[in-house]
């Protein structure tokens, strides 16, 4: 692949142009201060850490588009970033460039009931969109475990998914149109409150690009409408083998969940000393299965379910009475990412995709990985739809471990490959795993990719050396998750 040869960038030359930052943003819309800079270095994967040039904070589309133009006339690099929840380093500033961060951003500008769509900022918690319809009876699908705090512009650039993702799909199932600023700083809309817009699916080929192809300024989304009845049941099983037929053989009955989250023992044992979620103990996996839609179907699926779950070695199954219930059952699962720090101090988070029939070979094999390296690899998954998000545990003061963790790491996505799989399912490839793109596609897909963002950006300039391997990506490794967070550190968030 070939690289555009970037513009002469040096310090004095970023400089020049933060006296007309200020002019488009407001003196209090760049920052320049090395301090306040470098709390933009990382997106959640904090292995990855690069301070910006600068910092602009637009807070409309027009900013965003002057921004973007005059990175364009001068050759600078810009990278758009949201709440930075990202865990692909998808989001990593560069040293040379303007970060465009879009958090102020965040008007709901209409929530169109007649026609079931909203109509939002980039900045808009994914969450607030669903607190914005509820009263409508309506609420948004696409739920990344970070909701709470995930903007809907990030989203969008990542393809976000998240556990009810099985029935509803992801973020590129639920956009209808976007206002875009190109990366020359035009001004593009595209779609529109209507469905199934013609032409060519610009939206579609948008929607996960990573930032790659533009930054979203506007974003019209898909509402759904709150279902008559929701039920969470929780299955354990004595073997993951167990739990999978269980999976298999409910999707194999025409049952289809708004979920199928499992867990393994040691996701389990971290779940336990962070949350006290009070699964059953002496469970080798724990099968989190959720059921929404007309009252009368869901009360028959709930038996299927229940009986299917019991022909494949449940020993134990649990139906959410009520809705503290159920959010205590989804307690344990939404906590087990950031629980695994009660258990090791140091982890990779990864995040692949296998068909579903492949899910008890892959899991045998990820044991095998586990046992023959002498690292332990924690398993929270999508079960449903073959998501797989291994927690790879390591010490990061005892010699090598870290080393043998990364190696770990990746076997795991080449056995994703191997049995027909993805190397990411909604964390987004980044900087991360962009060394892993050739694992899947040959050098004339590779250069296809490529020549399409060229079209969208001739000059390389819109998050460079993210998404797609370059020569020098091509040597590196997938990072770690090393030492305390720096919002753990400075008191702001909490560490599980």
């Amino acid at each position: 692949m070939t690289e555009t040869a970037p513009a002469t960038r040096t310090p004095a030359a970023l400089a020049a142009l933060v006296p007309v930052l200020r002019d488009i943003c407001g003196e209090d819309g760049v920052l320049t201060d090395a301090s306040r800079r470098r709390t933009y270095e990382s997106d959640g994967l904090t292995h990855h850490r690069s301070v910006p040039g600068v910092v602009v904070l637009p807070t409309t589309a027009e900013q965003v588009a002057a921004v973007v133009r005059l990175c364009s006339d001068r050759g600078v690099p810009f990278v758009p970033r949201g709440a930075g929840t990202g865990l692909s380093a998808g989001a990593l500033p560069h040293a040379e460039g303007v970060l465009i961060v879009t958090s102020r951003m965040r008007r709901i500008i209409e929530i169109d009931v007649e026609n079931e769509c909203a109509i939002v900022e980039p900045g808009v918690a994914n969450l607030d969109v669903t607190r914005a319809a509820a009263p409508h009876g309506y609420y948004y699908a696409p739920d990344p475990s970070s909701q709470q705090v995930c903007s809907v512009g990030g989203n969008v650039a990542e393809n976000s998914g998240g556990a009810h993702c099985l029935k509803y799909g992801f973020t590129v199932n639920h956009v209808r149109g976007l206002d875009i600023v190109t990366p020359s700083g035009e001004l593009v809309s595209l779609g529109g409150r209507g469905p199934d817009a013609p032409g060519y699916d610009l939206i579609g080929a948008f929607v996960g690009s990573e930032g790659t192809l533009g930054i979203a300024t506007r974003i019209t989304v898909n509402l759904t409408r709150a279902p008559q009845k929701t039920v969470t049941l929780l299955s354990a099983f004595t073997s993951m083998d167990a739990g999978g037929r269980a999976v298999s053989s409910v999707i194999a009955a025409g049952v289809l969940p708004s979920a199928m989250e499992m867990m393994d023992a040691l996701a389990i044992e971290a779940a336990e000393k962070a949350v006290a979620c009070d699964y059953p103990q002496g469970a080798a996996a724990v099968l989190v299965v959720e059921l929404d839609g007309p009252a009368a179907e869901v009360d028959a699926q709930l038996a299927e379910v229940v009986r299917l779950c019991g022909e494949a070695g449940s020993f134990e199954t649990r139906t959410a009475s009520g809705p503290e219930e159920r959010a205590r059952i989804w307690k344990g699962r939404k906590s087990a990412f950031a629980a695994v720090g009660r258990i090791s101090p140091a982890y990779i988070v990864q995040d692949g995709v296998v068909p579903r029939t492949a899910l008890p070979e892959v899991l045998r094999r990820i044991t095998e990985l586990s046992a023959s390296s002498g690292i332990r690899v924690a398993n929270v998954f999508h079960a449903g739809d073959g998501n797989l998000h291994p927690l790879v545990l390591f010490d990061d003061t005892e010699p090598g471990a870290a080393d043998r963790a990364e190696e770990v790491s990746g076997a795991i996505l080449d056995l994703c490959i191997e049995h027909g799989g993805s190397i990411t399912g909604e964390h987004g490839v980044g900087v991360d795993k962009a060394c892993k793109m050739p694992r899947m596609y040959g050098p004339d897909d590779l250069a296809t990719f490529d020549l399409f963002r060229r079209a969208f950006d001739p000059d390389g300039i819109a998050n460079p050396d993210k998404l797609l391997p370059t020569p020098r990506l091509c040597g590196e490794r997938p990072g770690v998750r090393r030492g305390v967070h720096p919002l753990v550190e400075s008191g702001r968030a909490e560490q599980f």
